[in-house]
């Protein structure tokens, strides 16, 4: 007992630490390609149907890839999972940089949406196993906040890069951060009732609270199909589906949006990042908001519909910035989309740790991210083919794009609230009770 190692205060918060340096990662590799996108447009003179096709083959690969892996992270586990697709995805990602030609490059960001399609549902995961339910939505909240972080980073270090060294460098450089941050997460994570480095007070407190969430479906283990009959499945599912490629529009898109509307990008990096830095603040008010109400004695289903009730509102402002080419105004216009979105999406990737047993978390989630990738590959093929239509309109070539996108999460919204309630299913211990 005398070389037992010392236990790490608060060691949940440490693993959430690590899945948001995941996020953050896992962002800066995807966003490369969207941050040079209009220097390689004339380079290599690709119409904006040209890029929709590479961000399509990434979106692809990534739809599929969440469903695949989420049941591979629920069968093989977090730890062994995510160290095997960062490893891939870091590769990959260096890799880009040897592309050849147009397709060859195609292929590469395919391989890239597969290997980078584990994250959310591995994350997912693991804050079902670290965090009791109060914490969940912050916990979510933080790992999440990568994402803004990641794509608020990206045109700083890409830019940077390939001003000084070219657009290969600035897409390879960018691959090393996977190998650094492995190192961490092979030492730190274990599952919590394994960990020689946690404190019996925290371990009880996430066992205890595990316990009871799962006293009605601990032997429950639905396959997919048995899933998809359930309507809560359904609401995570358009949860997630209406507004993160509201999300994904902005990540890949915004560049070549603030080019069309006569923004020069290199006088405009900070306003690039703006909004992804909002988006943060949006992921932590409204992880806060939601523990606060449960702490409070509200409903677990009061605490997580109400962000998703103004994030389906806000979102709707993305609408008026076709109205303006003040790059002010836009990245203000595009931070309240953001910040609200995040309530959205926290509250959307929270509910399946909420919602279903511990085997069937990954499922879930990564059921979600499936529905997300085919929407937003629709919703790219449609960016794409629709802004080249329209490039004799000048500035209002996105316009009917942003207009869709701007009614889309609102109906989201309502879709979510009629089917995430407690129901026949709950009653039969299929689901839990929120």
């Amino acid at each position: 007992m005398a070389n037992a190692p010392k236990p790490i205060p608060s060691l949940r918060w440490w693993i959430g630490g690590l899945l948001f340096a995941s996020t953050v990662i896992n962002y800066i590799d995807r966003q490369t390609l969207s941050v040079l996108a209009p220097y390689l447009q004339l380079e290599y003179h690709w119409t904006n149907t040209d890029y929709a096709k590479l961000a399509i083959a990434f979106r692809l690969a990534y739809s599929v890839g969440q469903t695949v892996f989420g049941k591979m992270m629920d069968r093989f586990g977090t730890r062994r999972g995510l160290t095997v697709t960062v490893i891939c995805y870091s590769i990959i990602s260096m890799s880009t940089s040897l592309a050849r030609g147009f397709y060859s490059l195609m292929t590469f960001r395919f391989l890239l949406g597969a290997g980078e399609s584990a994250n959310w549902p591995a994350a997912t995961k693991a804050v079902s196993e670290w965090f009791p339910k109060r914490e969940r939505a912050l916990a979510t909240a933080l790992f999440d906040s990568g994402s803004s972080i990641g794509a608020a980073v990206a045109p700083l270090i890409v830019l940077g890069i390939y001003f000084r060294w070219g657009w290969r460098p600035a897409i390879a450089i960018p691959g090393v951060l996977g190998f650094l941050w492995l190192i961490a997460w092979r030492w730190l994570y274990y599952p919590p009732e394994s960990h020689a480095r946690i404190s019996p007070q925290e371990c009880e407190m996430i066992v205890a609270d595990r316990q009871e969430s799962e006293c009605l479906t601990e032997a429950v283990r639905p396959r997919w199909r048995d899933l998809l009959k359930l309507p809560q499945t359904w609401g995570t599912i358009i949860a997630k589906t209406s507004t993160d490629p509201v999300f994904f529009f902005i990540t890949e898109w915004f560049p070549i949006y603030l080019v069309a509307k006569r923004i020069d990008l290199k006088s405009s990096v900070i306003t690039l990042g703006i909004p992804f830095v909002v988006a943060d603040a949006g992921s932590f008010f409204a992880g806060w908001l939601s523990g606060y109400l449960v702490r409070r004695g509200k409903s677990l289903s009061f605490a997580r519909k109400l962000p998703i009730i103004y994030g389906g509102i806000g979102m709707t402002l993305l609408i008026l910035t076709i109205f303006t080419t003040n790059k002010y105004l836009i990245a203000l216009l595009f931070s309240i989309v953001t910040f609200t979105y995040a309530g959205f999406t926290i509250m959307a990737n929270t509910l399946p740790s909420d919602l279903f047993e511990r085997g069937s978390v990954a499922s879930v989630s990564g059921l979600g991210g499936t529905g997300t990738g085919l929407g937003t590959i629709v919703a790219f093929l449609l960016v794409g083919r629709v802004s080249d239509a329209r490039q004799a309109m000048g500035t209002h070539a996105f316009d009917p794009i942003v207009i869709v996108l701007g009614i889309i999460p609102f109906i989201g919204m309502i879709l979510a609230l009629l089917l995430v309630r407690n129901n026949e299913a709950t009653e039969r211990g299929l689901v839990r009770r929120i």
